[in-house]
């Protein structure tokens, strides 16, 4: 019951960010960067474990793999600006995001980063 409840919240959040973007693509937009999803894993995550310690560690995590997400909102207008499919340049910006995760993961171990 309880994952149910965490997946309805969500994604009513989604939904209703959908909805406003039809009319109100810079209300949209601020919501869209505000850290919603972060928000609420760390809800999630201290109200499963109680364990402030975890939440710290996801929210530096997070900020640090903030870097090669930005790939994703350059890819994708730009393959749309270029007259793309849209599934094509979702497709293709999601590849592209996820190499450029698995370069970035690579480069943070060679500095020895840990997770």
């Amino acid at each position: 019951m309880y994952i149910l409840l965490k997946t309805i919240i969500s994604a009513l959040i989604i939904v209703a960010v959908s909805e406003i973007a039809k009319k109100y693509t810079w209300t949209a937009a601020i919501i869209v960067s505000l850290p919603l999803t972060s928000l609420l894993a760390f809800v999630w995550l201290y109200w499963d474990t109680k364990d402030s310690q975890k939440v710290i560690e996801l929210s530096y995590s997070a900020i640090v793999m903030t870097v090669p997400s930005i790939v994703f909102f350059i890819v994708l207008p730009t393959l749309l600006r270029l007259k793309q499919n849209f599934v094509f340049s979702l497709l293709v910006s999601i590849i592209c995001t996820a190499i450029a995760y698995a370069i970035f993961i690579f480069i943070i171990k060679k500095f020895n980063y840990n997770f």
